[in-house]
């Protein structure tokens, strides 16, 4: 039987790493994000937040699915380009290596200005040092949700059809898009926050639920074996990754930050200040080096090969499975 997931995937991978984010298409991130202000706008004004915060996420994801069930009977080159946009190895690589670059300029302050577009902590005091942990901290944590989950649930919708007017749809599309909006939700509304614990409560449960198994294949599985290709250190990687993965608020984002660092022989954690607030971070792994430029590119380094051993990795399964 002919592999379509095996073909779309392919090339909605290289489009990724050739393209990367298309700023010059209106993102359906973007456009999931002004989708979740919208309905925020209506609903916030009721008084179980709680209630009208699953209500919020329920909408959102069935428009998003349907959305996009709807591309994919549009034909093979809506599917792909779509699923294409839900991938964001080029992107976060792009913004990596941005950062690298000011920091070799020497331009500390253009550095904290970029870097302040890429996290939520406050980067007006942060040293070279702390600014080189953030991004490669950002790289590794979204290693996870910029391309192993959405991959993830792509793989798994592809094993699913549904007969939309005497067609047979693959979910692959419908899947992965409806993981962005997941994730979109928890970056708009999950903060344990005055104004969103309860509304945005609903929203950060499902964001934990759906990267629990992706966040966990990249810290045991890709993160290390794209080490061993790299020559980097390997059995660190797995050594920090069982030792420091749950020394996290999030339960999924210590999966991979831990196996990163293992692999690079860094430390993350410390003081951070988030919303004005100093917060004194559990630490991830040994500080057997201290920070430098190097290190953003050997993370970017870590994300490439990771996209491409779990596509290689999904692919082979979708053949056997």
């Amino acid at each position: 039987m002919f592999n379509y997931f095996a073909v779309k995937f392919t090339l909605a991978y290289i489009m990724d790493l050739i393209l990367g984010d298309p700023k010059w298409l209106y993102h359906p991130v973007i456009i999931i994000g002004k989708l979740i202000n919208f309905l925020e706008r209506i609903l916030y004004k009721f008084k179980n937040k709680i209630l009208v915060g699953i209500i919020l996420n329920i909408l959102t994801l069935f428009l998003t699915f349907s959305i996009s069930l709807f591309f994919t009977y549009l034909g093979l080159f809506f599917e792909i380009f779509f699923l294409y946009t839900t991938l964001a190895t080029r992107c976060l690589a792009d913004e990596g290596r941005k950062v690298y670059k000011i920091l070799k300029q020497g331009d500390i302050e253009k550095a904290k200005k970029e870097l302040s577009y890429l996290v939520s902590r406050d980067t007006s005091t942060l040293s070279a040092d702390k600014i080189i942990m953030s991004i490669v901290e950002t790289i590794s944590e979204n290693t996870v949700d910029g391309f192993v989950s959405p991959a993830f649930f792509a793989f798994i919708g592809s094993f699913i059809e549904v007969n939309i007017f005497g067609k047979n749809l693959s979910l692959a599309l419908a899947f992965a898009m409806t993981y962005k909006a997941i994730n979109t939700l928890d970056s708009m509304v999950g903060y344990k926050n005055e104004k969103y614990i309860d509304f945005g409560k609903f929203s950060a449960r499902v964001d934990d639920v759906a990267n629990f198994i992706p966040a966990r294949l990249t810290g045991l599985i890709f993160v290390p074996l794209s080490s061993l290709i790299l020559a980097y250190d390997f059995k660190n990687s797995l050594k920090i990754f069982f030792r420091d993965r749950n020394r996290h608020s999030s339960p999924n984002s210590g999966q991979s930050e831990s196996a990163y660092a293992g692999a690079l022989g860094i430390q993350f954690g410390g003081k951070i200040s988030y919303f004005g607030k100093e917060y004194e971070k559990q630490k991830i792994g040994d500080k057997l080096k201290e920070f430098d430029y190097e290190d953003i590119k050997k993370a970017v380094n870590i994300l490439y090969a990771v996209s491409f051993i779990t596509t290689v990795i999904f692919i082979a399964l979708s053949y056997f499975i």
